[in-house]
């Protein structure tokens, strides 16, 4: 899982310090004038907490994590957090990384959290990584109709009103997280694979980039830090012996790569890549995600991310994912 990178800040100097970087949002917290490591970058016991709006994906997640080799421990009372965390950091004790889920349930948590948090991270040889799942108000009223559970914070009125209510409450809490994963679109079996390939590639390399094809008529993602609208270049899908492929097909990429333009967008956008990856590594970042977009998600963008998979692995920084959201119903 990915580390923290926080080191305590609050909202508005995390806010100053992205605007003194890139000029990019990046959700990153930094590390540091100096780009000396945080101590979570150093290891230590990993101590995760998930978070989020209810209805999110966070029992599912803690299923995931627990299958990992997680001790796990749902709606813990908040004040109670440090004392796992002491515990955990036992020698010879027989828990070695733990995850927690704590959220609107427990009667203290929007108070009483972000100080908890705070000294979780100045707890030595532990590090604390928080999660923060949200979804689309779409997505949310879908879920609590399907279940017909009450919201925890409209017993008495719509679910609409509770999703909104507990979204705006949270926002400190969001701005505070060290990954922010967005459910809308993930079943059940995509969450828990999410989870367990966030753990293994925490293990595996220091930055994690996921190149996000997507169509925009499905809405664009709201995890991704960096969003390229690819819409502008020669589109497949108006060629008829191309159209019922997708832009893994290699005839789809030498049409795409016999137009002049579009090769030197697509050489641009990978030299563009290129370079501001090293800023987001000494940033502190763990996760980068770069979110390609064209109209259905189907020729142009997967195409795209696919030809820049090698090039940003080839830097040997980081560990370089390709994941194609709308292929499926494009």
């Amino acid at each position: 899982m990915k580390p923290r990178k926080g080191g305590g800040l609050g909202p508005a100097e995390r806010k100053a310090r992205r605007a003194e970087g890139t000029g990019l949002n990046t959700h990153g917290k930094g590390i540091g004038a100096q780009g000396k490591e945080s101590k979570s970058r150093r290891g230590g016991t990993p101590f995760i907490v998930l978070t989020g709006l209810s209805g999110s994906g966070k029992s599912q997640a803690i299923r995931a994590l627990e299958d990992l080799g997680y001790f796990c421990v749902d709606n813990l009372p908040t004040t109670l957090i440090p004392t796992l965390g002491k515990l955990s950091l036992r020698a010879g004790g027989d828990i070695e990384k733990v995850a927690i889920v704590v959220d609107v349930r427990e009667g203290g948590f929007l108070s009483s959290f972000p100080k908890i948090f705070r000294k979780l991270q100045k707890m030595p040889r532990l590090t604390p990584i928080l999660i923060f799942l949200e979804a689309s108000h779409a997505a949310l009223v879908r879920r609590f109709s399907e279940t017909r559970r009450p919201h925890p914070l409209a017993p008495d009125r719509s679910v609409s009103e509770g999703i909104r209510d507990e979204r705006s409450r949270l926002n400190v809490i969001r701005e505070m997280a060290d990954e922010i994963v967005d459910t809308s679109d993930m079943t059940v079996h995509e969450l828990r694979q999410f989870f367990m390939s966030l753990s293994r590639d925490r293990a595996r390399a220091r930055l994690v980039i996921t190149l996000l094809s997507f169509g925009y008529k499905h809405g664009v993602p709201v995890d991704a830090d960096l969003v390229f609208d690819v819409r502008c270049l020669p589109n497949p899908h108006f060629v008829a012996t191309l159209r019922r492929r997708t832009g893994r097909d290699r005839a789809v990429a030498e049409f795409m790569e016999r137009d002049p333009a579009a090769r030197e967008f697509m050489d641009r956008l990978e030299e563009y890549l290129r370079y501001v990856v090293p800023f987001y590594i000494a940033e502190g970042k763990s996760y980068l995600t770069v979110g390609i977009g064209c109209t259905g998600g189907r020729h142009r963008s997967v195409m795209i991310a696919e030809r820049l998979r090698r090039p940003l692995a080839a830097l040997g920084v980081a560990r370089v994912r390709v994941r194609h959201r709308d292929l499926a119903h494009a």
